[in-house]
């Protein structure tokens, strides 16, 4: 790995040198203008889950990889939690090589076809391009590139895998969200006999249930696992780890070390009245049985409450998801309901656009104080109260406090709180002497992601308390580097 990635920075230092001697050719790639995906017509998606980016046609591709400059220092890998070599798969769908580009992003990455979907790339590779920090323009579509080569390889069938020598050694991994999969895919890259434990029937995790077709499709996702499948990854589905098998009992199994990403699908709530009143859901317990158990399709029996005036509570990403869900099963009113103001919503600027061209109404520095409900006992009104931000905090968000006497009423007739998740605490009550914090997060060597009890690794949300998809990734990749060089002592 070290050759490979010392030969690709002489031929960057090279390509660069090349690129000085004919400067007209780099301004001239500066000039290209940032390729934007189609995207299905808002009145045509907030009625059906097809998909709302459309994905870069071949076109498109080949001319946005052509504004990449093959920087000396390509600052956008440092920017990637997993650490792709971008400019090398840029470089390759600028040649026409696609299935190369893929190559290259497997490499590191497991997951691109979903990471190019999910990924805040604006707030990491792309945020690093130099086009954004040298030139202050639009930087090269990193993440529409890596869906790009992704999509390719799986409708034209060329996909690739790798041959890999085998160790001989089982590790164990819990749970099969991105922290998991991940993981898995590095230590099978690495020749070892790796088993993912699956809480639920299907293989996925939050990639699952969490995340709506409209924005990630299951085809895709089903893809990707069939990739690690291919790796000789098995899949144990309907396994609760700490109740159905212990942690103790995989290691009498012949397990060398676990990994725990059993993710964080516990809700949080607000603890304001009314909140125990049929038709207030948690964004969990709501998105999954849609996405996950079929609610509202034809052929399922999966119950769900729909309605016409929908509150989401909450700004992030899970929100938008749930407030966008709620539009397409029939909402007349979805209404998202945030303390703060739009500027400090913490969800993705291009999901917060979609959301508006869908009809979402946003309700800003409104905060719910009271539910009241109907004589049946179910939801019909939300007590909302007025807010002002003030100074910024510590993070550097800026605060928020109620106006006084600003209360008015909103009537409701289901109502979704996405206010925060923490991980379930039953694998930490299974495992004696585990490390955990004031939060139930698993603590963990940042360095190594292992715990206080040796050979137990940890990633995602269940440290994290709550991380995008490419963070939950990058941990799960940290851990199986540790995992393998202890292993291999």
């Amino acid at each position: 790995m070290l050759e490979a990635e010392n030969i690709r920075k002489a031929r960057r230092n090279e390509a660069w040198r090349e690129d000085l001697r004919k400067s007209k050719q780099v301004k001239e790639r500066m000039l290209i203008k940032r390729n934007h995906m189609a995207e299905t017509a808002p009145e045509i998606r907030n009625k059906s889950n097809v998909e709302v980016n459309k994905g870069f046609t071949e076109a498109q591709a080949l001319v946005e990889a052509q504004r990449c400059i093959d920087c000396p220092n390509p600052t956008c890998i440092t920017g990637c939690p997993v650490e792709i070599s971008i400019p090398d798969f840029v470089k390759q769908i600028e040649l026409g090589k696609f299935v190369e580009a893929a190559q290259v992003i497997k490499e590191t990455s497991s997951l691109a076809a979903v990471c190019g979907r999910v990924c805040p790339q604006e707030r990491q590779c792309e945020k690093e391009c130099f086009y954004t920090i040298k030139l202050k323009q639009e930087p090269v579509a990193i993440g529409n590139l890596e869906r790009f080569v992704a999509d390719y390889e799986r409708e034209n069938s060329v996909q690739v895998v790798p041959k890999v020598t085998k160790n001989g050694m089982k590790v164990a991994v819990v749970g099969s969200g991105p922290a998991g999969l991940s993981f898995a895919g590095d230590m099978a890259m690495r020749g070892y006999d790796v088993t993912v434990f699956e809480a639920l029937h299907e293989i996925g995790g939050v990639l699952k249930y969490g995340i709506p077709e409209f924005r990630l499709p299951n085809n895709v996702i089903d893809h990707e696992i069939n990739y690690l499948k291919k790796l000789g990854i098995i899949f144990e589905t309907n396994v609760i780890v700490g109740k159905t098998i212990t942690i103790d009992e995989m290691t009498e199994l012949g397990f060398k070390a676990v990994f725990v990403g059993s993710g964080a699908g516990l809700p949080k709530f607000m603890n304001i009245p009314g909140e125990n009143l049929t038709g207030v859901f948690s964004a969990n317990e709501y998105l999954t049985r849609i996405n996950l158990m079929g609610a509202g399709r034809e052929g399922y029996d999966t119950p769900i409450l729909k309605g016409k005036k929908i509150a989401i509570i909450g700004g992030g990403n899970t929100a938008m998801d749930a407030v966008r869900t709620a539009k397409r099963q029939g909402a007349e009113q979805a209404m998202i309901v945030y303390r703060r103001s739009l500027e400090e919503m913490p969800a993705r600027l291009e999901e917060i656009r979609h959301a508006q061209e869908e009809g979402i109404i946003f309700m800003c520095l409104t905060n719910p104080v009271r539910y009241n409900a109907d004589e049946k006992g179910k939801v019909n009104e939300m007590i909302v109260q007025k807010m002002e931000l003030g100074a910024p905090d510590e993070s550097g968000r800026r605060a928020f406090r109620a106006i006084p006497k600003s209360e008015y009423s909103v009537p409701v007739d289901l109502v979704i709180v996405s206010v925060g998740v923490s991980p379930n605490p039953i694998i930490q009550q299974s495992v004696k002497g585990l490390q955990i914090s004031k939060w139930g997060t698993i603590e963990v060597n940042e360095e190594t992601m292992e715990s206080n009890i040796p050979m137990l690794f940890a990633g995602g949300d269940i440290v994290r308390g709550g991380a995008t998809v490419i963070l939950a990734m990058g941990d799960g990749k940290k851990a199986a580097k540790a995992m393998d060089e202890k292993l291999r002592k």
